[in-house]
C-alpha cells in the first residue's frame, strides 16, 4: 500500500474513533476513504468494522461512569445486540455480493438521514428526561426495545456505519435516564456488535479481509476514541455532523458511480 493511502487511512481511523466514542457514525469517514482508493466495497466494510473495534473498545471504556448501576439493563440489551451483529454479518457474508452494491447506498442515504435529525432525536429524549412520568417501563415495550436493538444490531453487523445513531434514539425513548447514559450504553453494545461480526469474518471470510487497512484502522481508532471519551464532547456538534455528512455524501457518489461502470 501507498505511503500515502496510508496516512489518508490512519488519519480517516483517527477521526472515526474519536467521533464514534461521542455521537457514532465514525463509519461514514472511513468508508468513503477506503472506496476512493478502490478497495472493493464488501472487503472495505470487514477491514473497516474490524479495525473500529480497538476504537470502540476505547471509546466503551471512557464512558464506564456513565454505565455505572445499569450492569442489568446493558446484560438483558447485550445478548440481543450479539445475535444481530452474528446475524448482519451472516447476512453480508452469505448475500450476492451485487446485493451489497446496491443495499450499500440506501444504508449511507438511512445513515446521512440520522446524523442529519439527531438534533431532533436528542431534543425528544431530553424532553422525555424532563417529563420521567412518560418513561416507558412496562413488559410489552421492554420487548419492544429488545426486538430494536436486535434490529440495530443486524444493522450494523452488516454495514457499520451510524448504528451508534440509530442505538442512542431506541435507547433514549425507551429507557429513564440521560443522553450521557444513553450513549454510554450504546458504546458498550456498539461493541459487541463489532466484536461478534469481527469474529465472524475471521472465521468465514479471512481471504477477504485487508489487513494493513485492519492494522491502521484499529491503530488510529484506538487512540481517537481515547481522544473522543476525553475531550470529544467539547467539539461542536454541528462541525462533527457537517464533516460526516459531506464524507457519507462522497461515499454515496462512489457507490453509485460504481454502479453504472
Amino acid at each position: 500500500m501507498e505511503l500515502l493511502s496510508s496516512v489518508f487511512i490512519f488519519f480517516a481511523g483517527l477521526w472515526a474513533g474519536t467521533i464514534n466514542s461521542v455521537v457514532g457514525s465514525g463509519t461514514l469517514v472511513t468508508f468513503p476513504v477506503l472506496i476512493a482508493l478502490g478497495f472493493a466495497p464488501v472487503t472495505a466494510s470487514i477491514s473497516n468494522a474490524m479495525g473500529l473495534v480497538a476504537g470502540n473498545a476505547a471509546g466503551a471504556w471512557g464512558y464506564r461512569k456513565e454505565v455505572a448501576g445499569r450492569g442489568r439493563q446493558l446484560l438483558k440489551l447485550l445478548p440481543a445486540s450479539l445475535l444481530g451483529g452474528i446475524t448482519g454479518a451472516y447476512l453480508l457474508l452469505h448475500l450476492p455480493e451485487t446485493v451489497f452494491h446496491y443495499a450499500a447506498p440506501a444504508l449511507i442515504v438511512l445513515a446521512l438521514l440520522m446524523v442529519v435529525f439527531q438534533p431532533k432525536l436528542q431534543q425528544w429524549v431530553r424532553n422525555r428526561e424532563q417529563n420521567p412520568q412518560h418513561a416507558i417501563r412496562d413488559r410489552s415495550h421492554g420487548v419492544i426495545l429488545v426486538g430494536l436493538v436486535y434490529l440495530a444490531g443486524v444493522y450494523g453487523g452488516y454495514f457499520v456505519a451510524a448504528q451508534g445513531i440509530l442505538l442512542v434514539g431506541i435507547l433514549g425513548v425507551f429507557m429513564t435516564g440521560t443522553i450521557q447514559n444513553a450513549n454510554a450504553m450504546k458504546n458498550f453494545l456498539v461493541l459487541g456488535v463489532n466484536v461478534v461480526a469481527a469474529a465472524s469474518y475471521l472465521l468465514f471470510a479471512f481471504d477477504r479481509i485487508n489487513w494493513t487497512v485492519v492494522g491502521l484502522i484499529a491503530v488510529s481508532s484506538l487512540i481517537g476514541g481515547v481522544i473522543g471519551s476525553k475531550v470529544g464532547r467539547k467539539l461542536s456538534p454541528v462541525v462533527l455532523r457537517g464533516v460526516i455528512f459531506c464524507l457519507g455524501l462522497t461515499a454515496l457518489g462512489f457507490m453509485i458511480a460504481k454502479l453504472f461502470e
